[in-house]
């Protein structure tokens, strides 16, 4: 059975940073990507960051980009997101995904074979 679960998330005033953690078991992703989806109260599910398994390449959404770092952890199958530099606006529920999508269609398909369960981040003002 496969196992996608989110860890990290938390409460932080503007300009703090988190990391959250997504661990996976029950199999390997090798020609998987990993990403972060989010999704604030009322609005759409939104593309975060994403991350190729086998060669590390990177897609992050422009909200982010020089903010959010992706990053994974092959040894431990886990990936990472650093969040810095948070604005209320970030606050959400957000979750992991696995998909062997091209990592340049994540931004357009918020369809994914697998989901964690997500987790909170609530930014204060």
């Amino acid at each position: 059975q496969v196992q996608l679960v989110e860890s990290g998330g938390g409460l932080v005033q503007t300009g703090g940073s988190l990391r959250l953690s997504c661990a996976v078991s029950g199999r390997t992703f090798s020609n998987y990507a990993m990403g972060w989806f989010r999704q604030a109260p009322g609005k759409e599910r939104e593309f975060v960051a994403a991350v190729r398994w086998k060669d590390g390449i990177t897609y992050y959404a422009d909200s982010v980009k020089g903010r959010f770092t992706i990053s994974k952890e092959t040894a431990k199958n886990t990936v990472y997101l650093q969040m810095n530099s948070l604005r209320p606006e970030d606050t959400a529920v957000y979750y992991c995904a696995a998909d062997p999508k091209p990592l340049s269609r994540w931004a357009q398909s918020h369809e994914s074979d697998y989901w964690g369960q997500g987790t909170q981040v609530t930014v204060s003002s």
